[in-house]
């Protein structure tokens, strides 16, 4: 983009930014804002307990099956117009979330709604890319970035639980038609679009994965009422590994794979795949069960337990913007790391609460803990997810890193949602209920930990090699 002006250029990139990250902060609000109304939802709509998961699930799973797909749809169509494709399809599903009748209609809504972020997702990361060079300008663009999504998620669990109170949980998928239509003017008017590349689609890659991750999900869910040694249990875990396997033989032949396989060569980028799906599959249990920890046990009323989440919103904003320039002073790894040993105490710390816990000491602080974790923790793994790639695999790599976001989410709540029931005999009530929360709490800090040997193995700790400070070069 030739400008006259350097304050010029820097006015429209920060226009640019703008829409970026608006238009991502969205995908998270939404997702967060759900959580606190999901009693609300589980009583108007009649869930079962185990369906209700599958509000989450159904939205993750097409979010997370479908981006590599849409990933590579923005590098040959076009990253605007993918981008606008996918806020489209986000703003309707919305729309349909909130008119949502039954069980069935809502879950079917939010699959859609999943596909038009799988779609929106990785043209964010990857329009950040094409629109500021490396140095200094994308790194503040990437903290920026990171920053969006754990503050996003954090003002959507306050707002959701004032609006599933005050007025209805229906209210918070409504607001997303009139902010989509605004982005989606803005984007037209102020983002250029992105050379076109030739190519196909992997539909057979895309197909086989979002079937894969559902069958085996379905399998971990299941397990929680029908047990392991259920025949549908042991059909969909064997199903899913199976489809899995073949997704990879399809990525190894393909020729123009949604996931190229290369993107694994580096022990880095590797290393931060994993690590975050551990990562983020530990913090969605957190959402989800702090939540019904509060409501279900504490008798917080829903726009309580959202604002009972501020001290969490606020540290994790405060880490994200500071992170770059600890990381300056200390390396990516000792951040990263760092981050992640104080989620890992607030999570261990969190699941004691019980009946009797109060506000300050046994839910305030070790969110404090979380909120930090989060707020540093994401910057470092989102930019080592896509250090050092080519230009032509820059899309190919913002959707791997926002598929191992979601897939970690989907697996790791399932995996939580199955460990709560462990050991709960004949335990009913708010008896019941403490214990699955103190159980998933105790999952989630068990993942943190395989996730910071991960990280503490793969990410580089050289001050001036870190992953921020490295990202975007050959």
């Amino acid at each position: 983009m030739i400008q006259s002006h350097p304050s010029d250029s820097s006015i429209i990139r920060n226009g640019i930014m703008l829409i970026i990250l608006v238009s991502y902060a969205m995908i998270v609000l939404d997702t967060s804002i759900i959580i606190t109304g999901l009693p609300k939802i589980h009583a108007d709509l009649g869930f079962s307990d185990a369906g209700l998961s599958w509000v989450s699930n159904a939205y993750t799973l097409t979010f997370g099956g479908f981006l590599l797909l849409g990933a590579r749809a923005g590098d040959i169509l076009g990253r605007r117009r993918m981008l606008v494709g996918g806020l489209t399809i986000f703003a309707i599903s919305s729309l349909l979330i909130g008119l949502a009748q039954t069980p069935d209609w809502l879950i079917a809504a939010r699959a859609v709604q999943g596909l038009g972020s799988a779609i929106l997702a990785p043209s964010t990361l990857a329009l950040l890319q094409t629109n500021f060079p490396a140095g200094p300008e994308r790194t503040r663009a990437i903290s920026f970035y990171a920053s969006a999504a754990g503050v996003s998620a954090s003002i959507g669990l306050v707002l959701g639980g004032i609006l599933a109170e005050w007025l209805s949980w229906r209210v918070g998928f409504f607001i997303n038609l009139p902010i989509g239509i605004g982005l989606i003017l803005a984007a037209r008017r102020h983002i250029r679009e992105t050379p076109r590349r030739s190519g196909t689609f992997d539909f057979a890659g895309a197909l086989t994965s979002t079937l894969g991750m559902s069958a085996l999900v379905f399998s971990i869910v299941n397990s929680t009422s029908a047990g392991w040694s259920d025949p549908l249990t042991i059909k969909m875990l064997a199903g899913g590994v199976v489809l899995l396997g073949g997704f990879v033989l399809i990525e190894w032949r393909a020729k123009r794979p949604i996931m190229p396989l290369r993107l694994f060569a580096s022990r880095e980028r590797s290393g931060a795949y994993a690590a975050r799906m551990l990562f983020i599959g530990a913090n969605m249990g957190f959402f989800f069960f702090s939540t019904q920890l509060m409501q279900g046990v504490l008798g917080y009323s829903p726009a309580l337990a959202g604002l009972a989440f501020m001290p969490a919103m606020i540290v994790n904003f405060m880490a994200a913007l500071g992170a770059p320039r600890l990381i300056g002073l200390v390396g990516g790894r000792n951040v990263l790391v760092g981050s992640m040993l104080l989620g890992l105490i607030g999570m261990a710390w969190l699941a004691q609460a019980s009946s009797g816990t109060t506000y300050l000491g046994g839910l305030a602080l070790p969110m404090l803990l979380i909120g930090v974790g989060q707020g540093g923790a994401l910057g470092p793994l989102t930019a080592s997810g896509i250090a050092n790639i080519a230009v032509e695999d820059a899309g190919a790599a913002s959707g791997l890193v926002n598929a191992a976001h979601q897939l970690g989410s989907s697996l790791g709540l399932s995996v939580q949602i199955a460990a709560a029931v462990v050991g709960s005999g004949t335990l009913t009530g708010v008896g019941l209920l403490s214990h699955r929360v103190e159980n998933a709490m105790a999952t989630a800090a068990a993942m943190i930990v395989l996730a910071l040997v991960i990280a503490f193995r793969t990410v580089p700790g050289a001050r001036s090699g870190g992953a921020l400070t490295s990202f975007g070069r050959r």
